[in-house]
């Protein structure tokens, strides 16, 4: 039988009663207690005099010589993105191509994060690209930072994308010399190279932010990012076994997605240690395990392509015969789509979709609120440890090991929320309200500035044809074809969620838009075009396409906890993504390969 999970319970389905209307102002008056008048410039990012933070940990910086040198294609980052494109295009018979990060390896997120406790939560097998080509399967279900970044090498070793890598390299200026058809590249190593083709695949979870919190400078205490660990520091390993911080008050700032899985390892080792909450998570179970070796002998080729495609369908609510993962992301796809678009239930009117909708997202926030009171012994820290807002409001997180955390006698949670944040750090306390902490090391578990590149913020300069500016052109929004490429500015791909369609296993959206960028420059090479560019028309036509299929959500985020999905409280703006989902757009993509593949090629002025 054909099914669509998610899909609301029967009306007979014995439940308990909810009262909508109460629950919507518990939610508003939790919503109204953290919102800030300052929004997202509550943060700072990790530049000038906090510049340190974003140094690499891990790879010392070796001197080269400025390069002036000419490559097919330019591959702007090393993470999944830019190693899935380099390894297509390898495959498509590309041999110039020339990778390029600011890390110091491959890995992206992967070769940043390396704090204790890291694990991807997306189920491994689906998550880690390419696991049949380069002949690995995953050693958990849920697998842990490290091997996940080994597994990024090992992508860039099988495809032979170290061949003329250059890493602690940021580009600093893209113009296009029309008279050799050709990108010319400028980097802060003293490069002046070129490049037919450059494809951009910064990514967005890279860039670490702080919390602006006064007084952050004149703390003498040790701090660190978690994106950027400090083991010199704390001792032990992704695993653990923090014996530097054995005698150290620690503070971990933060509960988000990098807090709850830190949090329980910083517990477990420090002498003690303060979590400084704002807005609870929703933790649901993980039931992480090691992957069945009998499992993993019955797979056949083709497993992992059928399995992300599943996946995707699932948390996109098309229709399926089995939901192959049978996880926390599958069993509540119904409600991701307030955030992540896709098929929708067409067989209810609007009004009641929203109804069924907001029952079945009280149901499962009962559920992870109840889940507090019956793993945290404390009954007011499990009160503060309660999320108070809608499902997708914020990134839900999953753990074994985050709630029991907190019945730990040398644990203690602090709650920021009445007080608007941390109100100030001094030389060797943290203080909320007129109660100080005094701690000998901050960690903070802020995340980044999400949804930012290096083309989005300007730190990449383009200029196209005429020495027109990326940004410029794009003064009234951007206007792009599918989201990877605009008019004006030949040969420049970009991977990310612009004007695509996007999915909570975003690894799976990056290997999509890798092939299909992958497939469109083997077909310029194959035909002797070395002009990929779309027509101003058709980058119109699909800015319309998006405005007229977009789901405006920004109604629900409005409702929602402050958090980076609705920039702190600030407000979104609707309809910036193909609203009928992934699975439809990759479906809209291979048809486009298919038939009007010739339009983006050999474009003139």
């Amino acid at each position: 039988m054909t099914t669509t999970p998610g899909a609301p319970a029967s009306p007979d389905e014995p439940t308990e009663q909810i009262d909508l209307d109460a629950l919507r102002a518990r939610y508003a008056r939790e919503r109204d207690r953290r919102i800030r008048p300052d929004g997202a410039a509550q943060y700072r990012s990790i530049t000038g005099e906090f510049g340190y933070y974003a140094k690499d940990p891990y790879t010392p910086r070796t001197e080269r010589a400025p390069l002036t040198d000419t490559v097919e294609v330019l591959v702007i980052g090393g993470g999944f993105g830019g190693l899935t494109t380099g390894a297509r295009l390898r495959q498509a018979g590309v041999e110039s191509i020339r990778m390029m990060d600011e890390a110091g390896d491959f890995g992206g997120t992967w070769y940043w994060n390396r704090y204790p406790g890291i694990h991807c939560d997306i189920e491994s097998y689906s998550y880690m690209p390419l696991l049949e080509e380069v002949g690995h399967i995953p050693a958990w279900r849920y697998a842990p930072g490290e091997e996940i970044r080994r597994h990024a090498v090992a992508i860039a070793e099988t495809f032979g994308l170290y061949r003329d890598a250059l890493f602690h390299t940021r580009v600093t200026d893209l113009e296009w010399d029309g008279e050799t058809d050709r990108w010319v590249v400028e980097t802060d190593r003293g490069d002046r190279m070129r490049a037919r083709f450059v494809i951009t695949s910064s990514g967005t979870l890279t860039r670490p932010k702080l919390p602006g919190i006064p007084g952050i400078e004149t703390f003498q205490g040790h701090t660190f990012h978690t994106s950027r660990w400090d083991y010199g520091y704390t001792g032990g390993d992704q695993q653990g076994g923090m014996d530097g911080l054995a005698d150290k008050t620690v503070a971990v700032v933060g509960t988000g997605a990098t807090g709850v899985q830190v949090i329980p390892h910083v517990g477990r080792d420090a002498r003690h240690l303060y979590v400084f909450q704002r807005t609870p998570s929703s933790v649901d179970v993980r039931d992480n395990r090691p992957t069945d070796p009998a499992w993993a002998a019955s797979l056949r080729p083709g497993w992992q392509r059928e399995r992300m495609e599943n996946f995707l369908q699932v948390v996109s609510g098309e229709p399926v015969e089995t939901d192959l993962t049978r996880d926390g992301w599958t069993s509540t796809a119904r409600l991701q789509r307030k955030m992540i678009t896709g098929a929708l239930d067409t067989s209810v009117s609007d009004e009641e979709r929203e109804r069924i909708d907001e029952l079945v997202d009280a149901r499962t926030m009962n559920r992870i609120r109840a889940r507090v009171d019956e793993v945290v012994d404390d009954p007011a820290t499990a009160d503060l440890l309660k999320p108070w807002y809608r499902y997708m409001c914020k990134r839900p997180c999953f753990s074994d090991h985050y709630l029991p955390t907190f019945n730990r006698p040398d644990v203690t949670l602090v709650d920021t929320a009445d007080h608007g944040g941390i109100t100030r750090m001094t030389e060797d306390a943290i203080v909320v309200g007129e109660t100080s902490y005094p701690v000998d090391c901050v960690i903070f578990a802020t995340g980044f500035d999400v949804g930012v590149s290096g083309v989005v913020s300007g730190t990449m300069p383009v200029r196209g044809r005429g020495g027109h500016g990326l940004l410029e052109s794009w003064g009234q929004g951007p206007r792009t074809l599918h989201g990877f490429y605009s008019h004006g500015f030949p040969n420049l791909f970009h991977l990310g969620s612009l004007q695509n369609a996007n999915s909570v296993n975003f690894a799976h959206i990056l290997l999509e838009q890798a092939e299909h960028i992958a497939a469109v420059i083997a077909e310029a090479r194959k035909v002797g075009e070395t002009v990929v560019e779309p027509s101003r028309e058709a980058a119109e036509a699909w800015v319309r396409t998006i405005r007229e299929t977009a789901h405006d959500n920004s109604a629900f985020q409005a409702q929602c906890t402050p958090g980076y999905y609705n920039r702190e409280g600030s407000g979104v703006r609707g309809g910036s993504s193909y609203s009928p989902g992934p699975v439809a757009f990759h479906r809209l993509l291979e048809d486009w390969r298919g038939d009007r593949l010739h339009e983006v090629l050999g474009a003139k002025p």
